[in-house]
């Protein structure tokens, strides 16, 4: 593992344990995340480090909207979510990655757009989190099998 691989947490998500993954593929990968395990939230990450979309190749560029549309899906599907949230920053952890939350009916006002990231310390709970992965897996599988261009 190279330096910049071991200072990244979102790199260090290559040695996670199999059962927090949602999917992996030879450029990206989706699981929960230590310190964003809030039931329902998967981090869409690229597995190589790059930090922003200006980095990537145009085949990896390609293929983030399909990733998010599948893993979106599947999130949304597995927690009846009213809507999913796709978070960005890339400052904290400079490394492309999106947080995917669902923002479900019973997620106050107050906690919602934004302030969704407040869930963080408030529901988070490593293992609901985990708990959710085989059926979040599941659906994932099920939509990514579905032919480009076709509506989930």
């Amino acid at each position: 593992m190279t330096d910049t691989a071991q200072s990244c947490l979102i790199c260090r998500q290559e040695q996670a344990d199999p059962g927090d993954i949602v999917f992996a593929d030879d450029r990206w990968a989706a699981g929960v995340i230590g310190g964003y395990d809030v039931p329902g939230w998967v981090v869409l990450r690229l597995r190589r480090h790059a930090e922003g979309f200006g980095q990537l190749t145009a085949e990896e560029l390609a293929q983030f909207g399909r990733r998010v549309r599948d893993v979106t899906s599947a999130v949304r599907a597995v927690t009846d979510a009213a809507t999913t949230y796709l978070l960005m920053f890339g400052e904290a952890n400079p490394h492309l990655h999106a947080l995917i939350t669902p923002r479900t009916t019973d997620i106050p006002a107050d906690r919602r757009v934004g302030d969704i990231l407040k869930l963080r310390t408030e529901r988070g709970d490593a293992q609901a989190a985990r708990a959710l992965v085989p059926a979040i897996r599941a659906a994932y599988h099920a939509f990514a099998e579905q032919p480009a261009g076709a509506t989930p």
